[in-house]
């Protein structure tokens, strides 16, 4: 499908609403590296046949260097995969795919841009790479351990009141989601924070030391939130922008529901929550 008002193809069609592949950035990352071991294999190659000893010694050294990244990769994003078709979690391959997750999708984010993908769609790709593997490791926890991370672009830009220090202080008007945010996590038991940003976002998990998150925000602030915490599980949920970047915006109540009673153990109940 295409995007109203673009010319790039575009992430498919799904109840309505656009939703990124998967494969997108896990194809461009065995492209990437692909082209690690044809270099790897070039400064070998380099090494044995035209240079003097020295030079020799340290691209054999660069090269070895290389092909032991190109394995490791190669392992991690074969084991994301893997997790992804079988759904169930591959302990023996956790460092690879960290690696993978920490280290090579970011590089790969950045190299897509020069194929003319758009950074939001790679951004999309990362964040359901993420929540599949959250998915896949059924991670059950109590409800006072989960917390929920919410931009405060969600309150209403007009609200006089200040809730990133203590999410309490809202008065609950209803002009804005935050009030249905609090009944949902005073029903669940679960923590709640609206941050500013990653920083507060970081201190808040720091102080709070919860065992999952749930986290709300645009593509940019997700993918990167999501690589600063893993490998806690945090699954990502996106925002909703009817009135633009970052004023007012707007979250799937009934999806955020799913999402954090997906990782509530035991299960509470949720008369009233809507």
């Amino acid at each position: 499908m295409r995007v109203p008002g673009s010319t790039r193809r575009y992430v498919g069609l799904k109840g309505g609403k656009y939703v990124a592949k998967k494969r997108v950035i896990l194809g461009l990352a065995l492209t990437f590296v692909a082209l690690l071991g044809l270099l790897a294999s070039g400064l070998w190659y380099v090494s044995f046949y035209g240079m003097d000893k020295l030079s020799r010694y340290l691209l054999f050294g660069l090269g070895l260097a290389f092909l032991l990244f190109v394995i490791v990769a190669f392992l991690g994003v074969v084991g994301v995969v893997l997790i992804i078709i079988w759904r169930r979690p591959l302990p023996v391959l956790d460092r690879p795919i960290n690696m993978v997750i920490t280290r090579l999708l970011p590089l790969v984010m950045g190299a897509g841009r020069f194929l003319h993908l758009t950074k939001e769609k790679l951004e999309r790709s990362f964040i359901e790479i993420n929540n599949a593997l959250v998915r896949t490791r059924a991670i059950k926890v109590p409800p006072s351990k989960l917390l929920i991370l919410a931009p405060h672009c969600l309150q209403y830009s007009g609200c006089p009141f200040k809730i990133t220090a203590d999410v309490n202080n809202c008065h609950r008007c209803g002009r804005c989601q935050i009030q249905e945010l609090l009944q949902l996590a005073e029903c669940l038991g679960v923590n709640l924070t609206v941050v500013t940003g990653g920083t507060l976002a970081r201190k808040k998990v720091k102080e709070l030391r919860p065992e999952a998150i749930v986290a709300i925000a645009c593509e940019r602030d997700l993918s990167s939130g999501l690589q600063d915490v893993y490998p806690l599980p945090a699954f990502g949920v996106l925002n909703e922008r009817p009135n633009g970047p970052c004023v007012d915006t707007r979250v799937d109540m009934e999806k955020l529901r799913q999402v954090v009673q997906s990782f509530i153990s035991p299960k509470v109940e949720t008369l009233g929550v809507k």
